[in-house]
């Protein structure tokens, strides 16, 4: 018996074996089930279903009033299968942009939009993902929102140009079923030495304009800042009416003061750890 021969040739079964896997991955559609929310995943090129969903009440956002109406109106534009745009949330941290865009998808997938609205969460790592992802989901009969939450690019990043072709730029037309949600602290997406400091450049301006035109390609800019406080109390006093919380406002604002002082800042965020380290002192579930 020729060993060498044998091994030759479960060698090559195996090689065909793991080639057909390799294409069957490349080639079957995503799962979408009952879940309104998904996590793609690169590594199993498919969708995961999230059935407890991390969302509050559109209601309890306080101080973003114009922002949740542009971003309600253009969701829905979009959930109706009219043209909607881009839309990147930039600014102060904890101010509620990451909630926003689960309350509105929530708010307009319970109230029945002509066609269903499905949300899908992107790592920032599985950016580069993206065009394999579109390609599985431009032919289903949903409207997919594809939302990255935190995106930013380090200086010696490059994965920024595919977004870039992705958003708008690139042969394949965006479409008309997807539309691209982003948050991020920064208002380009990229860190501050990146946009204003390119000294080493011998063309600085041309440098920096590549780079800041990725942010450029989200039709809908909406900026986030620090909250007042009276609108810091305003959510401090809207979480909880929502939990029952048994306090008298007096001391309900005052305690939240003290808390946004030791913070040094007040957000939303800050509002809603308030609101729980005090449901834990008084016993009070919020879950």
């Amino acid at each position: 018996m020729d060993f060498n021969k044998e091994i030759i040739q479960v060698l090559k079964r195996i090689a065909v074996s793991v080639e057909n896997i390799a294409n069957k991955n490349l080639d079957d559609e995503v799962i979408v089930t009952d879940a309104k929310c998904y996590i793609w995943s690169d590594e199993i090129s498919n969708l995961i279903p999230i059935n407890d969903v991390n969302s509050i009440d559109i209601e309890l956002l306080h101080g973003i009033d114009g922002i949740k109406d542009i971003l309600i109106e253009n969701t829905k534009n979009f959930a109706l299968g009219f043209p909607a745009n881009n839309a990147l949330l930039w600014g102060a941290r904890g101010m509620g942009k990451s909630s926003v865009i689960k309350a509105v998808h929530s708010f307009l997938y319970d109230n029945n939009s002509e066609k269903k609205l499905i949300l899908i969460e992107v790592y920032r790592e599985d950016i580069n993902s993206l065009n394999k992802l579109i390609s599985k989901i431009k032919n289903l009969n949903h409207q997919f929102i594809i939302f990255c939450d935190d995106l930013s690019f380090d200086q010696h990043e490059s994965s920024y140009k595919s977004l870039k072709t992705l958003l708008e730029g690139g042969l394949m037309i965006r479409p008309k079923n997807v539309v691209f949600y982003a948050t991020s602290n920064r208002r380009h997406l990229m860190e501050r030495s990146i946009t204003e400091n390119e000294k080493n450049e011998i063309h600085q301006s041309e440098s920096t304009e590549e780079k800041v035109s990725l942010s450029d390609r989200f039709g809908l800019w909406l900026g986030f800042y620090q909250c007042s406080q009276q609108d810091y109390l305003k959510i401090v006093n809207s979480y909880s009416q929502k939990y029952k919380i048994d306090i008298k406002k007096n001391d309900l604002d005052k305690l939240a003061i003290e808390w946004s002082v030791t913070r040094g800042s007040r957000s939303g965020r800050v509002a809603w750890q308030f609101i729980t380290d005090l449901a834990g002192k008084l016993g009070k579930n919020i879950n």
